[in-house]
């Protein structure tokens, strides 16, 4: 199949819009492409990927879906899908998508991250130590797991473990340190002087 040269170019044009924080112009030469190939997997992506980047997640999912019609595996489309419905606090199908793919992929680090934070938001802060412990074992110093796993420390109050880990995640970012002070998984710390060493 030859590829055409007008498509190859409006996905040039949107890529670099894209790459260029300029979503709108973006989605606009993706939809002349579905004009053309309303099948395009990776345009269907891309675009539902700009809508999200607008904080638009509900438009975003709704190409997700088109996409999925087409390929319901998509590793990518589904990550991007799950992303959207934990930022439109939408916990239950979130979760119900991670559970999917880690039945196959149990070690699916990219899953068990949206996971660990579902459960965080859900305050299952067990289940969700335990997410970040699995990522952890392969990337020890991810700050932040580290960080997120420090909040479902502070919040069972498990308080020297949750600064311990909070350090290990300061110690790879330092606006750690920020977030920290401004999360209120760590409202009872306020006055700890680990903590406010840490921190300050």
């Amino acid at each position: 199949m030859t590829s055409d040269p007008r498509i190859n170019s409006l996905m040039d044009q949107a890529n670099q819009n894209f790459l260029k924080k300029r979503y709108r112009e973006a989605i606009r030469f993706y939809d002349e492409i579905l004009s053309t190939n309303p099948t395009n997997l990776n345009v269907l992506n891309n675009i539902g990927y700009a809508q999200s980047k607008l904080k638009e997640y509900q438009k975003a999912i709704e190409f997700y879906d088109k996409a999925l019609s087409i390929d319901p595996n998509d590793m990518s489309v589904l990550l991007n899908k799950i992303s959207s419905l934990r930022k439109l606090g939408e916990y239950k199908p979130a979760l119900d998508y991670c559970e999917k793919i880690l039945n196959d992929n149990p070690d699916y680090n990219l899953v068990l991250y949206h996971k660990e934070r579902i459960l965080f938001s859900l305050g299952e802060y067990e289940e969700s130590i335990s997410c970040c412990d699995n990522i952890l074992n392969d990337y020890p110093n991810n700050a932040d797991v580290l960080y997120d796993k420090s909040c479902n420390l502070a919040m069972l109050e498990r308080v020297q473990e949750s600064l311990d880990s909070l350090e290990k995640a300061i110690h790879s970012g330092m606006q750690f340190k920020t977030k920290a002070k401004n999360s209120k998984a760590f409202e009872k710390f306020r006055e700890d002087p680990r903590f406010l060493e840490l921190t300050s």
